[in-house]
């Protein structure tokens, strides 16, 4: 179980800093100097602490050895997550069956190349697809339930009856139950469970796992000027709440992922110092999630207009994220991931 430390009006937030990996990271655990991080690969030896103070966020540093609270927040492993072994880094590919996803709309809409693309993935590498039927790039319209049940349940059943672990992208409870009826093992819903009432209960009954995702906002209105005192503590805050609400409704901590939510709500700089301090997260005792492929704050960044392009950039963003410990990766160019976790693993060695 995490551990939340409450101090004055604000929550300690406990940051991995110092992060090490190889054989520096085994022989500084093995000494004591480290520690490792949600059980992986990386190990930290130092601590950025985070305090609310008022109005303001105060930073604190120190040693690891020195903070205790931030080492039984941050050192224990984590448990399978949906049956799958999370010690290494895994990638969630992307399938959306929409005529208008911002980097690959129209592409997969048929369900007969949904399908094809689902098995692709998986055959390049992916643990799991993301198989979604709604768009929720910035300004996207909503569709009806019955929409979205149509453009996704063939699909998941197809994917399903290939042996692919599949999770469904999607804020409503009727989608939820029809996807899990269908043999989704994973919900990943933006809202984190708090878009429709009946959520949180659906999930409950099942067996299902859910990905818990931060957005400011909704997609219509998620990126008009985003505000927030630090992004990274203030989503830490919001998202630590939602994993205790479910843990409460029935859902086990071992069966939820936490992700930040890149570009749902956040301006370029609030995406770059969420990466910076994605470590942070784990702090929540679940699995930590995110997706930043293709995504327009990389366009901005590197000045890649067309969201096909900016693979490099992506790839980039990943390998920082892996840096942090993030142990799934949801990305539309699975096998150039794949890749890159490869080269991560040899880098990083055995798991600590």
């Amino acid at each position: 179980m995490a551990t939340l430390v409450c101090v004055n009006d604000g929550l300690h937030v406990f940051n991995p800093i110092g992060l090490l990996t190889g054989d520096t990271a085994a022989r500084a655990v093995s000494e004591g100097t480290a520690f490792t991080l949600a059980g992986g690969p990386v190990a930290f030896s130092a601590v950025e602490t985070l305090t609310k103070h008022k109005a303001d966020i105060r930073f604190d540093y120190a040693p690891a050895v020195e903070e205790p609270d931030a080492v039984v927040t941050l050192k224990p492993g984590r448990a399978p997550f949906a049956g799958i072994d999370l010690t290494r880094p895994v990638v969630m590919g992307v399938v959306n069956v929409t005529p208008d996803s911002f980097s690959d709309g129209g592409d997969f809409f048929d369900p007969a190349r949904a399908v094809d693309q689902a098995l692709k993935l998986s055959a390049e590498g992916a643990a799991i697809i993301d198989i979604g039927g709604e768009s929720t790039r910035p300004g996207a319209p909503p569709i009806t339930v019955e929409e979205e049940i149509t453009r996704v349940i063939p699909v998941i059943e197809a994917a399903v009856s290939g042996g692919i672990t599949v999770s469904v992208d999607t804020r409503r409870s009727l989608v939820m139950q029809a996807a899990i009826d269908a043999g989704a093992g994973i919900v990943n819903d933006i809202s984190a469970l708090s878009n429709d009432c009946d959520a949180l209960e659906v999930l409950a009954a099942s067996d299902a796992s859910v990905v818990l995702m931060h957005m400011q906002g909704s997609p219509e209105t998620m990126q008009h000027t985003p505000l927030y005192r630090l992004a990274s503590y203030d989503i830490f805050e919001w998202l630590s709440a939602r994993v205790e609400v479910c843990v409460a409704g029935g859902i086990s901590r071992d069966r939820i992922a936490v992700d930040p939510g890149i570009g749902f709500g956040k301006s370029d700089g609030h995406n770059m110092e969420i990466l910076q301090r994605v470590g942070a997260f784990h702090g929540t005792g679940c699995i930590v999630a995110i997706g930043v492929s293709r995504k327009s704050f990389i366009g901005r960044i590197t000045g890649v207009e067309n969201p096909r392009d900016r693979l490099p950039a992506t790839v980039a963003a990943t390998m920082l994220a892996l840096s942090r410990g993030v142990q799934i990766h949801r990305v539309h160019d699975v096998a150039a991931a794949v890749e890159a976790i490869a080269i991560w693993d040899a880098h990083t060695g055995n798991p600590l």
